[in-house]
């Protein structure tokens, strides 16, 4: 007998995964329902003649070895000699100094131990407004929207809600969770989390439309996006974890939308595209945007990605003529003043009217980095890694020193990238080092993904599997552009990262079903790229089903594996295949590495990966189109267990799951149950959900443990 859950009834048709269409309009603004901005014909230059058109020297990017990290990063080579100071931080080590890293934190090591088998039963699908975690297991609400973050903050009055207490508060919409150490016992931690978007129908008694809010719940909106930073404790020697509520917690911090200053850095800093009237010079954004996935650096700094900012602007229809094709292909509508499902934030901010501030829009769509160990330093967004709809970056260190992000274009038919540092990381959590490692994400080389096929005559948009018995084939890192130097023809350095999509256009990218999470594994040095969906796939004059891309209509996503040529994570080729085609296991179209799909939990729209120490995958999922709701899973990638997925945990109804994130120590696994509860229809005063508090729906970050105090999954 099968040991797969039984899967539910499919609920009706859906129309982007199962996600809600109160999701669709809050969390992207109903990008499935506009046209693909990407409607390039990618017609591929080949090799590339490299265009000298920078300011300054070109910086020559060294090559990056074979060990890869997760949460943290490997042993490098010292670099010849330190950087200044990074703009922005001070500390108590004197004028300009960057504070160390508590002495316990080593970033650049995890634990590596165990089989990779899994040990828990897979829970069944299902419908429940509950968390639900294995038999063995326990799960508690770690902080929630509306706690207190800041030392002082009032509690959470949904009638009275200010951008005052809101910019105290934990904020809305919890997405990418974060735990760094802070004792050699494991005791404390910061809990650093993105807050993404806002939902007002479930936030504001009495909500009539984005028109009737105040003011003052515009700016508190506003407020309830960007990050968290939280000191936890452990809770009596178990996997349980909670904030700390006693004395000063002087790491505790708000980064919002509203208010926060962040620092521009790398090629395109002060360039013209990022100028504005409030802002001439052009190196000071004000606020974070739709931040999704991140990343730990393996000099515990968090990396948070900006993704679906297009939503917030009006006025894209009074945009000076030249800047309207590329806000077009960015998502911001050049036809409209108030596009589909306005939030109206220029009526509390002017920037927000690209009318007045054409500018304004391409500050945001960057990676942003944030020191937690750091509370008074000054966020930067690194124009170096381009700008696009960022997922996120996880970033690796190769055994010769050299950094290396890898990100996805969170958008139907987008592509992905990834960023290799010209200089090399320097271990330790010394002052030196520390000032050091801050600036590694300021220059390097910028490539885009281009895939080749084995099987590209045999695949017909159902998903069957070529007769060589792998979707599987050859890639090219294509370079953007490298220090200050552009690769692309006809666009300077400073066009290419800021309109990073219209360069990869150029180049021949390949186009993907949804780049989202991208993550590399510790124990094998592969990475794995999560590619949720895409309805449009093959549909009408949109491209067709690829060997990477394999279903026409694709509602349930993959999973990608990519092996650097020669285990070098700076190659410039590279081997990748699809070990997981997701969806209900009974379907001939889904693919689990070989593995008996008796025994596997069905999945839909992978969104995030991660890794424990044991070497095991971990997938969450956002819009399941299989009728339940959405989960977490976990899988080996290597062994006689790959491709065994197994679901470890679901989500409340109208909820997806964020993060995850696993402890070094591998005794808890953090997840983001982000919109509970976000169902049309529903409002904060006729809630869908009354998770977690039994009233109505609150976004919060969850932390499961093993009740024997053994490592989580295996």
């Amino acid at each position: 007998m099968s040991d797969r859950p039984r899967l539910l009834p499919l609920l009706g048709s859906p129309r982007h995964g199962n996600r809600d269409s109160m999701t669709c309009l809050y969390r992207c603004g109903n990008a499935c329902d506009h046209p693909v901005p990407n409607n390039s014909d990618n017609a591929y230059f080949g090799d590339v003649v490299s265009t000298e058109v920078s300011r300054r020297g070109v910086v020559r990017a060294g090559a990056v070895g074979a060990l890869v990290l997760g949460f943290a990063g490997a042993a490098g080579a010292a670099p010849a000699s330190a950087a200044p100071a990074a703009p922005g931080t001070a500390g108590a080590a004197g004028e300009g100094a960057v504070p160390a890293v508590p002495e316990v934190a080593d970033f650049s090591a995890r634990q590596r131990a165990g089989s990779g088998a899994l040990s828990f039963k897979p829970i069944p699908p299902n419908q429940l407004d509950n968390l639900v975690v294995p038999n063995g297991y326990d799960h508690s609400v770690v902080i929630r929207w509306g706690d207190e973050v800041v030392p002082g903050a009032p509690d959470l009055d949904v009638h009275q809600q200010t951008a005052a207490s809101q910019s105290k508060q934990f904020g809305y919409n919890n997405d990418f969770v974060g735990v760094l150490p802070l004792d050699r016992k494991g005791r404390r931690a910061l809990l650093v989390v993105n807050h993404e978007y806002t939902n007002e129908e479930l936030m504001f008694p009495g909500f009539t439309g984005h028109d009737a809010l105040s003011v003052e719940q515009v700016k508190a909106a506003m407020a309830a996006h960007g990050l968290s930073v939280v000191e936890l404790e452990r809770v009596d020697g178990t996997g349980q974890w909670r904030p700390v509520r006693n004395g000063r917690r002087p790491y505790n911090r708000r980064i919002t939308a509203l208010a926060t200053k962040f620092e521009f850095t790398g090629p395109a800093a002060g360039s013209v595209w990022l100028r504005t009237a409030a802002d001439p010079a052009g190196r000071t954004a004000i606020g974070t945007l739709n931040n999704c996935a991140g990343g730990v650096t393996p000099w515990g700094t968090v990396l948070s990605g900006e993704e679906n900012f297009n939503q917030y602007f009006v006025g894209g229809d009074g945009a000076p003529a030249e800047a309207k094709p590329k806000l077009a292909r960015y998502g911001i509508s050049t036809s409209a003043r108030y596009p589909s499902g306005s939030r109206k934030w220029e009526r509390a901010d002017e920037r927000f009217d690209l009318a007045k501030h054409p500018n304004e829009a391409n500050r945001h769509g960057w990676i942003v980095e944030v020191d937690p160990f750091d509370p008074d330093s000054r966020p930067r967004k690194h124009t170096a890694l381009g700008r696009f709809k960022h997922e996120g970056a996880n970033v690796i260190v190769a055994s010769d020193g050299h950094v290396v992000a890898y990100m996805g274009d969170d958008e139907r038919f987008d592509y992905l990238y990834k960023f290799v540092s010209d200089k090399k990381y320097l271990k330790g959590n010394s002052w030196v080092a520390r000032r050091h490692n801050l600036t590694l994400l300021e220059s390097g080389t910028l490539y885009v993904a281009k895939l080749d096929y084995t099987s590209a005559d045999e695949i017909d948009g159902s998903g069957r599997l070529p007769t060589d018995g792998a979707f599987n084939g050859r890639g090219q890192w294509i370079k953007l552009a490298r220090g200050n130097r552009s690769y692309v023809e006809g666009m300077t350095v400073e066009e290419v990262l800021t309109f990073t999509r219209l360069a990869a256009d150029k180049v021949g990218a390949t186009k993907m079903d949804r780049p989202e999470d991208v993550e590399p594994s510790l124990a094998t040095g592969k990475v794995y790229v999560a590619l949720t969906n895409n309805s449009n796939r093959g549909v009408g004059a949109n491209p067709k089903a690829d060997e990477a891309n394999p279903r026409t209509a694709n509602k349930h996503g993959q999973v990608l594996e990519l092996v650097e040529d020669r285990g070098n994570n700076s190659a410039e080729s590279f081997a990748w295949s699809l070990p997981i085609v997701c969806g209900d296991p009974t379907d001939p179209s889904t693919y689990f590495a070989g593995y008996d799909k008796t025994k596997v939990s069905p999945i839909s729209c992978p969104d995030n990966v991660a890794f424990d120490g044991a070497g095991n995958l971990w997938i969450s999922t956002d819009g399941n189109a299989l009728g339940s709701n959405d989960g977490l899973f976990a899988t080996a990638v290597e062994g006689p267990e790959r491709g065994h997925l197994k679901q470890f945990l679901t989500v409340p109804i109208g909820a997806e799951v964020c993060g995850p994130f696993i402890t070094t120590d591998d005794r808890s696994v953090f997840v983001a149950v982000q919109h509970p509860g976000e169902i049309n229809g529903a409002t904060i005063d006729k809630p869908a959900s009354n998770w977690p508090d039994g009233d109505f729906a609150k976004p919060a970050v969850v932390v499961a443990w093993r009740l024997d105090g053994g490592p989580v999954g295996s």
